[in-house]
């Protein structure tokens, strides 16, 4: 007798099973299992990104006739307004062509520089539920106030419920008089996201109250707006209360100072001054939204004796989950060991993240780790008066929840005391972010700053510091196992489970020392991210040709790299004498990559802001080639062609993109960079390949 197999289903549950899978990856592993299980997969798929030339759209298959969510940000040639290029009648044919091919699209995200693309495609789906707008371009002076907005309004009004426009640069005048003239469509809407990174000064008071006002029913609310009471129409108490008023159902409330997603790790000084934002509006905001789960204040100026707020929000928000708080004080004083106070008291809380508290000790960390006894994430930012013991005292207080940590920008927690606190939980912790601050490196920061025309006999010197350094290292290493006390190692600490490391170093510094500090041994690793910042300008050529990638080769899982250089700065053009130009710091960070087994690679390349220029050089198109395990490579900047053709010698590398997903990103190309026609005949070139697998 045969033995039954998945196959021999009925249908209608196979199908089931097929749309509960939502991944990617494992759809496409399902659909080759047979034409049955390839014909299921076509039916049941809901979510589709459609990668590819735009001009090519007429060669869209229409056997994914259940797409619900498209996205078309990320075709080719990225940041260009799509079908601008083709006739209008063209474009319509193209535009009725999606259409046919799918035909109940409820989300749609697009990348636009104009309102006439939403005018084409926005009538072919009434229904739409979602949009996702996409620009980093500047706005065109020429668009009338409110033109962005109008079609969507117009054309999706019957059935509109979420508008997101978080990488989308517009002029904050333009939305409100749009809500208002839609009355109806706006306070249909449920989820409004305004948390554009873009900006410069962000919302103002007065366009707060009267986009809340329009939009009564929203359940999720994310804007960036300004707190700094020197500005005109900062966000203080009336308009926090304004929001509460007008909103009440919210569950997802997120306010974020424009300085600080300008600039996510500045540490404020002693005269950074108070915000207008008082413990007691708090109360009454938190009464007023009983139905929140996620909240986000990052105000960029001190609230003073928020604890007494925080106790509020306990009682009055049950149903929150997720919290992160920018430059409050007093968020937890822990005065009394026995009696816990402030966040403390949130034993709901599944997220937590303090930023800028320049108050909070040890003894509060402690008393977190009492009381917020189902924390599964933590962060840390610019805490100064935190230190290993009373992190370490923390998260072994949660080892049983937590498994997400982030620890930046504390001056007493470097690297090595960074990985000692959370050591407790090496076994379980799934994602980590630290800072790579070596001991001494504030040393070397000092002598970096000195220029590089001074003697060669003190350039000599520097190196043979370093290399004193980076031998202090090794000889810890090698008595870490006897004491710990100076360089916090272990050399049977196994980070078992931990799939994603994200680390931020200091342009200059080297990466090499991070398997000494006790990373050394992730067998589960996939994913890394990091993240280089800093000024070239004026820095000492580096006493070593290599960053150190190549030391990320011990991961045996690693697969995913994100290396994001776009805030490093320098001269993209030459450079002045005894100073190396970007194409030589480029060299410097790529060098090694090749020894590594990715399969992905994000990659910022640094910039030039004098002239706004993030272009991939010679010698870092000449590195990237050397990865030849990899399938997928976008670069977040500009090329020149006969660079990118350098990128055709990778042998199974199937999916390449230039995306300036920056602001502002470059309106016109320079002559020798990618354009559309360049964009296109590199891309012909890679699709003509014959990939193996």
């Amino acid at each position: 007798m045969a033995s039954t197999t998945l196959s021999d289903l009925p249908d209608v549950i196979l199908s089931t099973i097929s749309s509960l899978v939502s991944d990617s990856r494992a759809r496409n592993s399902l659909s080759l299992v047979s034409h049955k299980f390839l014909a299921l997969e076509r039916s049941t798929r809901s979510h589709l990104i459609i990668r590819g030339n735009a001009r090519d759209l007429s060669l869209v298959p229409d056997c994914f006739r259940s797409i619900s969510h498209l996205d078309l940000s990320f075709l080719s040639p990225w940041g260009h307004t799509l079908l601008a290029s083709l006739p209008i009648d063209h474009q319509n044919l193209l535009a009725l062509r999606l259409k046919f091919c799918f035909p109940f699209v409820e989300s749609l995200n697009v990348y636009t520089r104009s309102p006439s693309s939403l005018e084409l495609l926005l009538p072919q789906w009434p229904r739409i539920r979602h949009i996702k707008l996409l620009r980093w371009h500047q706005r065109a002076s020429q668009i009338p106030t409110g033109g962005d907005f109008v079609p969507i309004f117009e054309h999706c009004g019957g059935f509109l419920e979420s508008l997101d426009l978080s990488n989308f640069y517009h002029w904050t005048e333009d939305l409100p008089p749009v809500l208002l003239r839609y009355a109806d469509v706006a306070a249909r809407l449920t989820r409004l996201d305004l948390l554009t990174a873009s900006f410069t000064e962000g919302y103002k008071s007065s366009e707060i109250v009267s986009i809340t006002k329009s939009c009564p029913n929203l359940k999720t609310f994310r804007v960036a707006c300004t707190f700094d009471p020197r500005y005109f129409e900062f966000v203080g108490d009336e308009t926090l209360s304004a929001v509460a008023t007008s909103c009440p159902k919210l569950t997802l409330l997120h306010m974020v100072d424009t300085a600080s997603l300008a600039n996510p790790r500045a540490i404020p000084g002693t005269e950074a001054g108070d915000s207008a934002v008082t413990a007691g509006t708090l109360i009454e905001v938190f009464s007023g939204l009983p139905n929140l789960e996620e909240l986000v204040l990052d105000v960029g100026k001190d609230v003073k004796h928020s604890g007494v707020a925080l106790e509020a929000l306990n009682s009055k928000c049950k149903k929150l989950r997720v919290l992160k708080l920018g430059q409050f004080q007093g968020v937890c004083s822990a005065t009394e060991w026995r009696r816990l106070d402030g966040v403390a008291l949130c034993g709901g809380l599944q997220s937590l993240s303090i930023k800028n508290s320049g108050d909070l000790t040890d003894m509060g960390l402690v008393a977190i780790g009492r009381g917020c006894c189902k924390l599964t994430t933590f962060e840390i930012q610019g805490c100064e008066n935190v230190t290993v013991d009373g992190l370490r005292t923390m998260v072994s207080l949660r080892s049983k929840t937590l498994t997400d940590v982030r620890i930046s920008c504390c001056k007493n927690l470097d690297t090595a005391a960074s990985l000692k606190a959370i050591e407790p939980i090496c076994d379980r912790i799934k994602r980590l972010h630290i800072d790579c601050v070596w001991s001494g490196s504030e040393d070397e920061e000092v002598e970096g700053r000195v220029e590089t025309s001074e003697a060669d006999h003190e350039e000599e010197d520097d190196g043979y510091e370093r290399s004193q350094k980076r031998c202090k290292y090794s000889f810890e290493e090698e008595h870490c196992s006897t004491s710990d006390v100076n360089g916090f190692c272990s050399e049977d600490r196994v980070w078992e489970k931990l799939e994603y490391l994200s680390l931020w170093i200091n342009v200059g510094e080297f990466l090499t020392p991070l398997p000494m500090t006790g990373l050394d041994d992730c067998p589960n690793l996939e994913e890394i991210r990091i993240k280089i910042e800093g000024d070239c300008r004026g820095k000492r050529r580096p006493a070593e040709p290599e960053f150190g990638l190549s030391c990320l080769a011990l991961y045996p899982k690693l697969s995913k790299m994100q290396l994001d250089c776009g805030d490093t700065i320098g001269f993209a053009l030459t450079a002045p004498p005894m100073q190396m130009d970007l194409s030589l710091w480029e060299r410097f960070f790529l060098t090694g990559i090749g020894s590594l087994s990715l399969s992905e690679l994000d990659y910022w390349p640094p910039q030039d802001r004098d002239v706004n220029q993030r272009s991939l050089s010679l010698p870092g198109a000449g590195l990237l080639q050397e990865c030849l395990t990899l399938r997928k490579l976008f670069i977040h900047g500009t090329a020149h062609e006969h660079f990118m053709n350098f990128l055709l010698r990778i042998p199974n590398l199937r999916d390449v993109q230039l995306r300036a997903d920056y602001y502002p990103a470059p309106e016109n190309d320079m002559s020798t960079e990618m354009r559309v026609g360049s964009c296109s005949r590199f891309e012909d070139q890679l699709n003509s390949r014959n990939i193996i697998d």
